[in-house]
């Protein structure tokens, strides 16, 4: 069970996990093309957390709300 505050919270961190790495991902492979090495690390750190925000899409599945009783 958790707090409804706890599940929006993980929902908001959701989110930016997933368009924050993406937007990152695609950072880093406009940046491979004039440094390999930034645009790599940059495209690894994107990718990592857009795969984590999809993990916590199937945590936050499993989570069921409060019923306040």
């Amino acid at each position: 069970m958790a707090a409804p505050q706890t599940l929006q919270r993980l929902q908001t961190l959701i989110w930016v996990l997933i368009y924050g790495g993406l937007l990152t991902l695609v950072l880093g492979i406009a940046t491979a093309r004039t440094d390999g090495a930034l645009g790599w690390t940059l495209g690894v750190a994107g990718g990592i957390a857009a795969a984590a925000g999809v993990v916590l899409i199937a945590v936050r599945a499993r989570l069921k709300p409060d019923t306040g009783g």
